[in-house]
């Protein structure tokens, strides 16, 4: 039923997929997510929506190979199909009255960064999208943002694309230069959300950040996706994904995300066991 109509490989273990789901196109805006299944027997996993097409009824995902379900959905071709797609999940990105904002991504992040920019940039919206990845090999969407942003600065770890630098140096340079934003949104990892949190903290900045954190049943209940805002417990699949950065508690969210890192490397383990078993030789 969801048949992926497009798969592209953007970096070493990054792809794109494009997905036919005309109910959840329908009703898609930035900011929101949906969960999927690979199979019957898979886990359900969280992937914010990456771009939609309502008149072709579907959905643009991306993804790295990070775990087992996403090697899995990584291995799916043109033409197989998702046994769930559910969605559109979480709020809505609201930017009534924005005029100018910095967009700030990080790594795989910038994939979500992207669908903020783009709707910004098309409501008129003056919109300056800092891009920062660890080297040139893996930069991801170029052109696409390009297109959907006013000035587009993108800076690597390393210094392979021209300029070394971190997202948070960029973003301090062009708020002391004078621009005056009426927001920076931040989506990536969850120490560079917290920095750039502080970077623009002393401006008084509004800053709204993504909590794309463990989701399981995308609807609250199962409390996996749990966080402190402003001192009381949220939940990001319902009340977010995105928050008043300044009040979110960065540090105890990267604690509980690191929580099932030998969970997720056993899995891993199980799969290339199981995959490697199919390309012994009979004899």
């Amino acid at each position: 039923m969801y048949q992926i109509l497009k798969k592209q490989t953007l970096n070493v273990n990054t792809k794109l997929m494009v997905i036919h789901a005309p109910h959840v196109a329908r009703k898609a805006e930035p900011g929101q997510f949906i969960i999927l299944r690979v199979s019957a027997e898979g886990e359900r996993i969280p992937l914010t929506i990456a771009d939609f097409d309502r008149e072709n009824g579907t959905i643009t995902i991306i993804f790295q190979e990070v775990g087992a379900t996403t090697q899995a959905l990584g291995a799916l071709n043109e033409g197989d199909c998702l046994h769930d797609f559910v969605g559109p999940l979480g709020k809505e990105s609201e930017f009534d009255g924005f005029k100018k904002v910095a967009v700030v991504g990080g790594g795989l992040g910038c994939a979500i960064a992207y669908p903020q920019a783009k709707k910004l940039h098309e409501m008129g919206v003056e919109v300056d999208l800092i891009a920062g990845f660890r080297s040139k090999n893996i930069i991801i969407l170029e052109d696409e943002m390009k297109n959907a942003c006013t000035n587009l600065h993108i800076v690597t770890d390393d210094g392979s694309n021209g300029r070394k630098a971190l997202v948070t140096q960029v973003l301090k340079e062009l708020i002391d230069a004078g621009n005056q934003y009426d927001a920076v949104i931040a989506i990536g990892p969850m120490i560079m959300m917290k920095f750039v949190c502080e970077t623009t903290r002393p401006y008084g900045i509004k800053t709204i950040v993504s909590m794309n954190t463990i989701m399981v049943d995308g609807t609250g209940m199962c409390g996996g996706c749990r966080l402190t805002v402003g001192g009381e417990t949220k939940f990001a699949c319902v009340d977010g994904p995105d928050f008043d950065g300044h009040l979110v508690d960065f540090d105890s969210a990267m604690r509980r995300g690191a929580m099932y890192k030998a969970q997720e490397k056993a899995a891993v383990a199980r799969r290339e066991e199981h995959c490697n078993l199919y390309k012994m030789e009979v004899k």
